[in-house]
């Protein structure tokens, strides 16, 4: 089967797609984008969380046929600076495996919501584990990003 979608702003295609291939092996083995991390492949962790016509998604759960026609935003096509100096300034990145997805959740969660509170917070990254940090860090980022883009 081929796929073509919108990936970061730029349209991409690929051919031979197994109908059962993931948005995650797509994104990964076939176009070269390796933000999104492959932990759980069973839609549980959120380390390979991408917006799918602005919606976070895992992408080990999503079909790539599903993604036929459709925009789809990775990491590497967040351009959000208040998000990843939060993220860094607030220490809520350690090893740095389940960045990648918090930052696409963070992002999305912002786009849609400017303002949210403590327990939209809370409801937007229930999806997203991390081992290291624990989650205050990650909410302090996530408030500290929001301050900053509305100020």
């Amino acid at each position: 089967m081929r796929v073509t979608a919108t990936v970061n702003g730029r349209e991409r295609d690929a051919d031979g797609v197994w109908e059962c291939e993931s948005l995650l092996t797509l994104l990964r083995e076939r176009w070269g984008l390796l933000g999104s991390k492959n932990a759980c492949e069973q839609g549980e962790c959120g380390s390979c969380t991408v917006l799918l016509d602005g919606a976070a998604v895992c992408s080990c759960l999503v079909a790539a046929g599903q993604v036929q026609g459709r925009e789809v935003q990775t990491v590497e096509g967040v351009d959000d600076p208040a998000v990843h100096r939060a993220f860094a300034d607030e220490g809520a990145v350690q090893c740095g495996f389940c960045t990648p997805g918090l930052v696409v959740a963070v992002h999305g969660l912002l786009r849609r919501n400017p303002a949210p509170a403590d327990p939209e917070i809370r409801e937007a990254l229930a999806g997203n584990l991390c081992r290291c940090t624990g989650y205050e860090k990650i909410l302090d980022a996530v408030r500290s990003a929001a301050e900053e883009a509305r100020s």
